[in-house]
Order: C-alpha cells, then structure tokens, then sequence
C-alpha cells in the first residue's frame, strides 16, 4: 500500500467518517466529477463512458475537477459500477441516456461460470490513475468506488436498466443456486476492484447499491446482505473507512450499517434524524435533496443548515446530496453550498 500523505491524518472528511470531531462538516458530492462541469464535457467529447474509464490521464483529470471547482473535502474516484465487468471481458456498452446495456445477460450457472475474476492484470489503469490522483490530492483524501453486488447483479440479469427488476427478482427466488453463484462472483469482483484502489493509495471506499431500495428488509437480509458483507469486510481489512449507500433505502438503513459500514450513506427521502436512530453507532452521510441546487441560494443553504444540525446528532456526519448531482446543475451552486457548508 502507498504511503498516505501526512496531512491525511486532520482530514475532516476521514475524521468524521471515523466517527471523530472533525475542524468542520465536511462535504463532497456524488457524481461531483461529470456532466454538470463544462470542464468534464470537454474533456470527454468524443470519447464514450467506459473508454473514458479505461485512461488512467483522462480519469486523473475528471477526478481533480471539482477538488480545484469546490475545494470540496474529497474527491471520488472517476468510474462506473460496469467497468470491472468489462475490464474481465462481459460484453457490454453504457448508451447515452440508456445506461449499461449488456449483450447476452446471465441467466444460468454456465453463464456465471463465463465470467473472469477480476486481478490486477485487468486493470492496469486503474492502479495508475490511483497513484497519480494521490500525488496530485495531497492532503485531500481519496475515495475508492465499486458497485454493490445487487446493483451490479441487476444489470447483468436484466441486460440493462430496470424499474421493477422482475428478472432479478425471479433468479433471486426462483434459481437460488445461480443467484448464489452470481452474488459470490459479483462479490469477488467488487472487493478485489477496492482493493486495487486502496493498495494504490485511496483513503476510503464507498459501496454503491443504487436499486437495494428495491428488496424488502427480509430478502436483502438472507440473499443480498451476506455479499455486500463480504465486500466491505475486504476493504476493513485495509483500515480504510467504508461508506455504505443505496436509494430509496428507508427500511434497510439498518441492515446497511450492519453488512460493515462506518458511514451508512442515506437519500433525500429519509431525514436524517429519522435516519441516524435506525443506523446506530456509525456516521452517516447526506442528504440535501439534489434538486434543491435549483431554488434560490439562500433557500438552499437555510436546508442544508437543517441538515448539518440534524447530522450533529450522529457519531459522526459526512454532508452530501441525497443523490447525485443533476446534469444541468450550475457549478456556482455546488461551490456556494460547499462554501456554506465548511464555513457553518
């Protein structure tokens, strides 16, 4: 593992993400890097998602902006949950305004048995753009990212996005043994990805499970809760700080924190101090609504106000959106929130 830098030590974001007094609230953003800086659209036009992900220069760059944009408290590493399956081969694409789109989804235990573990050999760019950005970030931690195996199992089965995940949700009750066997191979991929980011220098991890929100709490708790453990456990073992987040998550907030979170991440439609009781001793992370960047600045920041006060009654508080940030979001929000929101 890479030498932290020193200063990393005072970083508010880590210090509250371990549930420590922080010099103030510390505050970065979901989706910060991307399609709401006019920055990012130069830089990636004409160059798809998942190429994007694949050059270590270009995910330095995209990575860097907002820190220099904001001076928010971290940067999160610049990728998508579908990159390590297509780094081991799955064939499958990111369509504008579609999602991820995958060629032949799984539907069996040969299917399953297709897919590569991820190594490092897979991913050598990844490893690369770690060790620039730590280079680059000094004293301003560095998050790693992967997908959750829910998530990344959904657009496997369904072959893109879903609403209602009914095929997922089909294997999941109907074909346990390949469920069983996806989950694991998910799972195996996912903490084998965050570990390359922490071995080459990131200071904490988050585990994305975008469509949990789906699942009720018994049947996260039996087929999907055991995975996401393995994945966070993996990450513990490196002593890095792990953040847990879903959305639409109201009923599972509990389970989340449990599956090995230091910091359960919760969306805009929980407030937090509905929320904190239900994750008990970890910090949490959010969450303004994200569309509340669109009212006039001082509406914005006498919420986010409501917020931090809220999340003071956590171990510890991490101030986010409760999602990410909207494409046609004006940067000088984002800036004049973060501003509030250290200053406060």
């Amino acid at each position: 593992m890479s030498t932290p830098h020193p200063d990393l030590s005072d970083s508010p974001f880590l210090r509250a993400a371990r549930g420590e007094v922080p010099s103030h609230t510390p505050v970065w953003f979901m989706r910060q890097a991307g399609r709401s800086l006019p920055e990012y659209l130069r830089v990636r036009e004409g160059i798809g998602m998942l190429e994007s992900c694949m050059d270590a220069d270009l995910v330095t760059e995209i990575t860097l902006q907002p820190v220099r944009r904001y001076g928010v408290d971290a940067a999160i590493f610049f990728s998508d949950i579908v990159l390590p399956l297509k780094a081991v081969g799955v064939d499958l694409d990111i369509k504008p305004g579609v999602g991820p789109v995958v060629a032949s989804p799984v539907r069996t235990l040969a299917d399953v048995a297709a897919i590569p573990d991820l190594t490092p050999e897979h991913v050598p760019f990844i490893s690369q753009a770690v060790r620039q950005l730590v280079a680059e970030l000094g004293a301003t931690p560095l998050i790693g990212f992967a997908g959750a195996p829910f998530t990344v199992a959904s657009y496997l089965v369904e072959g893109g996005p879903s609403k209602e995940h009914a095929r997922t949700k089909a294997m999941m009750f109907g074909a346990p043994d390949v469920w069983e066997a996806l989950m694991a191979k998910i799972a195996g991929i996912a903490a084998t990805y965050l570990r390359i980011q922490v071995e080459a220098g990131a200071s904490a991890v988050q585990l994305f499970d975008s469509w949990a929100g789906a699942l009720t709490p018994a049947d996260y708790r039996a087929s999907v809760m055991p995975h996401s453990q393995r994945v966070l456990a993996s990450a513990g073992e490196l002593g890095v700080p792990r953040i847990h987040f879903g959305v639409g998550t109201t009923n599972l907030l509990g389970l989340m924190g449990e599956a090995g979170a230091d910091v359960v991440g919760v969306d805009w439609r929980t407030p937090l101090d509905r929320a904190i009781p239900l994750v008990g001793d970890r910090a949490v992370q959010g969450n303004l609504d994200p569309t509340l960047v669109f009212a006039p600045t001082d509406v914005m920041t006498q919420r986010a106000a409501e917020v931090i006060e809220a999340g003071r009654a956590a171990r510890g508080h991490i101030f986010n959106l409760g999602h990410g940030v909207i494409p046609s979001t004006d940067p000088g929000q984002l800036k004049a929130l973060t501003e509030f929101v250290q200053a406060y």
